[in-house]
């Protein structure tokens, strides 16, 4: 048995069709149409981690510093001093810190008491123009907290 690439009416078919040199074509638009979108949420959930790991270091390290500090006016200087540090190494704009203590009712840092640090801040997605305030909308909330216990023989002067 023979086979034939011929049609009903006599007329010798093509297997490939009118295809010939399209492929090319076909991957570089197919590749673009998915690369570029691919490689948007790469830089953006880079930028979001990035943002995260600095807010949690933040919260962290001032948690660390205040609980070991020697009085109120220490602990409040040297935690401006670990945000300006982190907030320049990761490169965090607009923090918005809160520190609280609990058991809550008397001053905030005291000796005994457990210290919760918060660190809020908001990253703006790349390429998201200020047009309309599109760039307040586009933007992803990130939040980081901390607590560590202040140590009992903590001196208030």
């Amino acid at each position: 048995m023979r086979l034939s690439n011929r049609s009903t009416d006599g007329l010798a078919v093509d297997p490939l069709g009118d295809d010939r040199g399209s492929a090319a074509l076909e991957f570089i638009l197919v590749g673009l149409l998915l690369l570029v979108p691919l490689v948007y949420v790469v830089v953006a959930l880079g930028l979001i981690q990035g943002q995260s790991l600095g807010a949690e270091a933040a919260a962290r390290h001032i948690a660390r510093a205040v609980s070991t500090a020697s009085d109120v006016d220490d602990a409040r200087a040297r935690a401006d001093a670990v945000l300006a540090a982190v907030a320049e190494e990761y490169g965090l704009d607009d923090v918005d810190l809160s520190i609280d203590c609990t058991p809550s009712g008397a001053a905030c840092p005291r000796a005994g008491a457990t210290l919760h640090v918060r660190v809020r801040t908001t990253v703006t997605l790349p390429l998201v123009p200020p047009v309309l305030d599109l760039d307040r909308i586009a933007a992803v909330p990130i939040e980081a907290s901390s607590a560590h216990k202040v140590s009992r023989f903590w001196s208030e002067r």
